[in-house]
Order: structure tokens, then sequence, then C-alpha cells
């Protein structure tokens, strides 16, 4: 397991942000930590465009701490569907390994797409077991695994439409997977909600109190454009430690409802953000933009 894995393990309790320094840079990650010293981590989305680059180039930035592969767009009717926007599957195994040792990786279910949905606790479970069988630490004869035997960190929801029901069976029986494990949390769940609070979709797999980290989309959306301040109010309002770590989710380009100026977010919305005790760092929308725009190098200063 890599200093990062174990440093940024679930996050509950909240590690000592002194000791996670102090294994960065004894694992030579110097990038992640900034002058100030490492307060905050920045999150990524790769997989929406096939010339985003490979998983590997996006981790040897140095600027991600986790990497988020999108997405798992089919499921819960008995079909499974991954979507990595034409990227060759037989690269991302080795992708996985790589990152280790600088970024935590996840897989999100879900999307922009219709064709998923949990209509049933049993459908929750089916979904659970495939997701750790397929992609975790699972294994099972018969079962094929698209990135052989590389094992992702965690599962994001991000859940765009149809019935929150039955999302809480998800989180909680994906996180009694760990109950095996003594060293390690091989199962990390994460969220990736609209900005206005609270999100209906994912609230009752947020209830479930197992989901450790939150990706606030504070873009795609006027009216959070405008009231970014006040929805962040609300979410860390309702998460007011780093029992569950928030992160403030924004788009890399400019062409997106919400953009925020690399001074704005400098001068603008650090200083607000940082006033939070579960803020954790800034979720980047996505691989691709930003390997255009490079905005995350700005980002990944003031984390």
């Amino acid at each position: 397991m890599s200093y990062l894995t174990m440093a940024l393990t679930h996050p509950r309790p909240a590690a000592s942000l002194l000791l996670v320094a102090a294994i960065l840079s004894a694992a030579g990650l110097a990038t992640a930590i900034s002058s100030s010293g490492f307060t905050g981590g920045v999150t990524v989305f790769w997989g929406r465009n096939k010339n985003e680059g490979s998983l590997a180039e996006a981790c040897d930035t140095g600027r991600y701490t986790i990497v988020v592969i999108s997405f798992l767009d089919v499921f819960g009717h008995g079909k499974y569907h991954l979507d990595l926007s034409g990227h060759d599957l037989s690269t991302v195994a080795a992708g996985i390994k790589h990152c280790k040792s600088s970024a935590l990786v996840y897989l999100s279910i879900g999307g922009f797409g219709n064709q998923y949905s949990l209509p049933t606790a049993q459908s929750a479970i089916d979904l659970a077991d495939h997701l750790w069988y397929t992609y975790m630490a699972g294994y099972k004869n018969g079962v094929y695994r698209p990135f052989g035997d590389a094992e992702i960190d965690g599962i994001d929801f991000f859940i765009e439409h149809g019935s929150p029901d039955n999302y809480d069976v998800l989180a909680k029986r994906l996180w009694n997977f760990n109950k095996g494990f003594r060293a390690r949390t091989p199962v990390q769940l994460s969220a990736t909600p609209r900005c206005r609070y609270p999100d209906p979709l994912v609230g009752k797999a947020l209830a479930t109190g197992v989901v450790g980290r939150i990706n606030v989309r504070f873009y795609d959306d006027s009216y959070c454009a405008a009231h970014w301040k006040q929805e962040w109010g609300k979410w860390t309002a309702a998460y007011p430690t780093q029992d569950i770590q928030v992160y403030v989710g924004v788009p890399a380009s400019e062409k997106v409802v919400g953009y925020m100026h690399p001074e704005y977010v400098h001068y603008g919305v650090v200083p607000v953000v940082k006033k939070a005790a579960s803020y954790t760092g800034f979720m980047i929308w996505d691989r691709y933009s930003d390997r255009l725009t490079n905005y995350s190098s700005n980002i990944v200063q003031w984390t």
C-alpha cells in the first residue's frame, strides 16, 4: 500500500494534517504540498474524453490526490456498462497501478444518461457485489474484471436522475465489505451532488454516515454561480467536521456555467471555504478541460 493511500484512507477519524504532510514529504510527493503546508487536495474526473490523455498521465501531473474514473452508466436491471469515452480499457489497469503512489482512484457510478436506477433493495445489493468483485478487492471465479487485478480505492455516487431509493442500501452494503480488513479500507465512498442543498438524489446515501467525501458541484447551474456562498454554507453546516470531507466542485473550462477565474478562486473563494472545518479541497471537472487550460496548476497552490 502506498504512503498516500495510508494517509488518505477513509477520512473518519481525520488524519493529522501534520502527519499527512510528513508522509507526503517522505514519499517524495512535494507537489501535493503548497508553500503554506498541506491543507487540502484536488480531485479530478477522468474518462469523459478520449483526448484527455491516459490515467497515468493524469497522475503524473502530481496535482491530483483523487482521480475519479467515470462512468459506470448502466446498472440496476441486471445489466452493467462502463463508458470511458473511447479510452482503451486494456491500458487502464496499468494506469490504476501507476497512480497508487500519488493518488487514490475511484469509480463513479451514474452520470448524465438515463440507463441506471435501483428499483429494489436487491438491485442495490447486486450492484454492490458487482462493484466489489469486478473492480475492487473482491475476487470470484468466473467474474470478468475489465481492469484485471488492479483495484480501485472507492466508489463515487454521481446520480443525476431517478429515485433516491436504495442508494442507502448500496452505500451500506459496499461499506460492509470493509469489515474483513484491518490494515486498510478497500471501499471508500464519495458523492458528487449538485450544489443546492439538500440534494434529493443522494440524500439517503449521505444519511447513512458512511459516505466520507462530498464533491459539491458549483457549476452547470446559474443559481449556484450567483449564490455559491449561501449553498456552501448549507453544506458545511450540515457536515461541520472532517468526519465528512467537503470539496468545492469547479469547472476547468470557462465555457461551463459557474466557471471561476483562478484569481477569483484565490482571493474570493479560498478565504471563504477555508473557514469551514469540513473543507478539504477542490474537485475539478474534468481532466480533459484541465489538460487544455492547466487550471489545476493554480488551484493546487491554494487548497
